[in-house]
């Protein structure tokens, strides 16, 4: 009879009920709303960590720019000049002799590199150079009626040289043009000649002497170069210093300044010039941009350190209240993982929440900086600007440390056994 045996049908076999990913967020929301004090409070620090991290690297970013900028505005990346001369020995000393010599250095005079317009050629073709520029350097006397100056001069194609250092940029008065017998000078230099755009000039290399016309005034950041800085034609140089056809060195500027060291080194051994990058000429310059960067990565650890240790404690305090509660849920058949998950998710949440936050406070904070650090010229001191890459790493860090702070909570509230934690 069929009601006589659906009247003896043995019981449904009971089956858990299937707990998936929706779950675990709605438990681990729910527990961060019931704990709204506690999780706004671990909310904002995680923002004000973030902030600082974000705003610091960013700060550091914008001055070690700044500083790169007006150092090596005014001078090329890598520079390949003559060797010095040397006084060669009569002879090579036998180790059974003993000499008692003194031997006085020569006098150093302006060297031309060898064959150097193949040499450029060649350079130019190089992965990683930008440009590659002919010079003369020498020292010499500028004159003007009873004033008389310490100069260094400087004789290039203008077209070739603005490549390496923007010297049009640099021009605050008259034109940038280089024809025979036209100069540029420093600003500071034509102050103390008392010279203007216009104004004539003599310029004096010992045993040559020759007239040249102002034809713009530079600013090239560094006052001490404004102060004898005199740029001239290649050619007229090459005549004042007897170099006829020569350049005493070749100024190369790359596509990553970092670069220049290794190159560099490369460009040393095989060249029999010396080749020094500017790593080389601003050696104190680069061990503070490395001290900077060093105690950049510094601060963003500490931070990071109290971030998870914030984020862990509160987790912590979250996993003993909520004893009960966890208790319940594993008697309905959630597994250890799962409750893991809601203490990750937990983690995480409030690690992005407090990212985003402290991104925001970090764009607020650059634009204070750029609207009130103002120099006495009335501009900002420098420019500072946040990258979506560093934004995006910063956030993701704070996002992970979120995650990883939850790990030992996560572990203690998925070892709890159900029986005794629904008792307490």
């Amino acid at each position: 009879m069929p009601w006589a045996a659906d009247a003896y049908a043995p019981p449904p076999r009971w089956v858990p009920p299937v707990i998936g990913l929706g779950f675990e967020r709605r438990v681990a929301l729910r527990f961060l709303i019931e704990g709204r004090m506690q999780s706004l409070l671990i909310i904002v620090g995680v923002a004000a960590g973030v902030a600082v991290v974000t705003y610091i690297s960013a700060l550091i970013s914008g001055l070690q720019a700044n500083t790169l900028e007006k150092t090596l505005g005014a001078q090329a990346h890598i520079t390949i000049s003559a060797r010095d001369d040397v006084v060669t020995p009569a002879r090579e000393r036998a180790a059974s002799e003993t000499l008692f010599t003194r031997t006085q250095p020569r006098d150093q005079r302006p060297r031309s590199i060898a064959d150097w317009p193949a040499l450029m050629a060649e350079l130019e073709t190089r992965p990683g150079v930008a440009a590659v520029s002919p010079m003369i350097s020498a020292g010499g006397l500028g004159l003007r009626g009873e004033a008389s100056q310490a100069i260094a001069l400087i004789g290039v194609d203008l077209d070739r040289y603005d490549r390496i250092v923007q010297l049009r940029s640099k021009v605050v008065a008259g034109t940038a043009r280089l024809s025979p017998g036209e100069a540029m000078l420093g600003t500071e230099l034509a102050a103390d000649l008392g010279l203007a755009v216009g104004d004539r000039f003599t310029i004096s290399t010992g045993s040559v002497s020759d007239g040249a016309r102002v034809t713009a005034l530079v600013d090239l950041g560094v006052r001490e170069l404004n102060r004898r800085t005199v740029v001239l034609p290649l050619r007229s140089a090459q005549s004042l210093v007897g170099l006829p056809g020569g350049a005493t060195s070749l100024d190369l500027r790359l596509d990553d300044v970092w670069a220049a060291g290794t190159l560099a080194a490369g460009l040393q051994a095989q060249l029999p010039y010396r080749v020094e990058g500017w790593q080389q000429a601003n050696a104190q310059l680069v061990s503070a941009l490395n001290a900077q960067s060093i105690s950049t990565a510094i601060i963003r650890a500490v931070v990071a350190v109290v971030v998870v240790l914030g984020i862990a404690s509160v987790l912590v305090v979250s996993v003993v209240q909520k004893r009960r509660e966890i208790g319940i849920l594993r008697a309905m058949g959630a597994t250890r993982g799962q409750v893991q998950r809601v203490f990750l998710l937990q983690g995480a949440v409030v690690g992005a929440l407090g990212s985003v936050l402290g991104v925001g406070l970090a764009l607020a904070l650059i634009q204070g900086f750029s609207r009130f650090a103002r120099g006495s010229d009335g501009l900002p001191l420098f420019t500072i600007a946040l990258p979506p890459s560093l934004a995006l790493q910063v956030a993701l860090g704070a996002t992970l440390a979120g995650v990883l702070a939850a790990l030992v909570p996560a572990r203690s509230a998925a070892a709890l056994d159900p029986a005794q934690a629904i008792r307490i």
